[in-house]
């Protein structure tokens, strides 16, 4: 299973506008995706879910995570890194079968300018941790509210050529 992960739980974020649009071309590319939102995590996950104890709810999303063989993470910058309820998400899920020797690709987007670069490397310091093997084209997307148009699809030339190269490595990795 290869699964891509809106790295927010942000109600209507841009990440999930981005997962969407990637899911989409992937599918277009040959390569089936689930597409796994933080805003769909438990109410409650970091009371019942974290230090062992597993929830229900959490128990169906750590199936998901276990049966994923390849990530796609779209990481957007929250302070200069990525959001904590990315972090607490990876903590809530079992080491090391979640993602031990699995594979990830890294997209950071951000509103301002360096496309979340310090988040994605605080992230990839995780992954490695993780034993989660990255794939070295990492992408940065900056200014991410002028890069999508109204339907949600990339519409600028440039970003459009690193988006499928991107895509494209992810499918033969």
């Amino acid at each position: 299973m290869n699964t891509i992960i809106v790295g927010t739980n942000r109600p209507n974020s841009f990440s999930l506008k981005v997962a969407k649009f990637y899911q989409k071309e992937l599918a277009k590319k040959g390569l089936e995706t689930h597409l796994f939102n933080l805003q769909d995590l438990p109410d409650n996950f970091i009371a019942n879910d974290l230090y062992g104890k597993k929830s229900e709810e959490f128990e169906k999303i750590q199936l998901m995570v276990t049966q994923t063989e390849k990530f796609l993470f779209i990481i957007p910058e929250y302070n200069g890194s990525y959001p904590g309820v990315l972090k607490a998400f990876i903590d809530a899920c079992v080491f090391p079968e979640s993602f031990y020797n699995k594979k990830a690709c890294l997209t950071g987007i951000s509103s301002g300018r360096y496309g979340n670069i310090r988040g994605v490397e605080h992230f990839n310091g995780v992954c490695a941790y993780l034993h989660l093997n990255v794939m070295p084209l990492r992408i940065h997307i900056s200014q991410i509210k002028q890069e999508l148009n109204e339907n949600g699809y990339f519409y600028k030339e440039d970003t459009l050529k690193f988006v499928n190269e991107q895509m494209d490595k992810f499918i033969s990795y």
